[in-house]
């Protein structure tokens, strides 16, 4: 873990980026509901969260949160795997309409036969709380750290970040 508040903020950008840029996560309440991938979905106005997805009303994840908040959490590796993250929060269902106008694109419109006033369309909030992310620790790196007489572990120490996300 980094000692340094400046580094974590730097990591914890680079997460939000490549949420925001590669979207899938595998998201799950516990040992309530297994994870499963979902399309994260961040509001524009901000790169801390809530996180969005478009749910279906038939789904065992929706149909378990019911109209209550549950314990959540999602498992992210960017695309070029260099972030990797795992963030717990809450989540609920929220049918704000403003928010499903905002986020509607043609990719959320190929899942919902009636649009955005489809009968099967949930739209969840995610409120994240914490977050661990990781960056890049790539063993070709660590192999030329220990040619080189350094201890990648050391070094790696510096590309771990525990952050508050609220």
């Amino acid at each position: 873990m980094t000692d340094d508040p400046k580094k974590d903020a730097e990591i914890e950008a680079r997460f939000w980026a490549a949420l925001r840029k590669d979207m899938t996560v595998m998201l799950g309440l516990g040992s309530e509901i297994e994870s499963r991938p979902m399309t994260a979905q961040l509001a524009d106005d901000g790169d801390h969260g809530p996180i969005w997805f478009f749910g279906n009303t038939e789904s065992d994840l929706v149909e378990h949160l019911g109209q209550g908040a549950k314990d959540a959490s999602l498992h992210f590796v960017s695309k070029g795997h260099d972030i990797w993250a795992t963030v717990s929060g809450t989540i609920r269902v929220d049918n704000n309409r403003a928010m499903i106008d905002a986020l509607w694109n043609p990719h959320v419109a190929a899942w919902y036969e009636g649009g955005k006033d489809d009968p099967k369309l949930a739209l969840l909030r995610l409120d994240p709380a914490h977050g661990k992310i990781w960056k890049d620790g790539s063993s070709l790196i660590a192999g030329v750290l220990s040619i080189l007489g350094r201890d990648p572990k050391k070094d790696y120490q510096d590309n771990v970040a525990e952050v508050s996300l609220r």
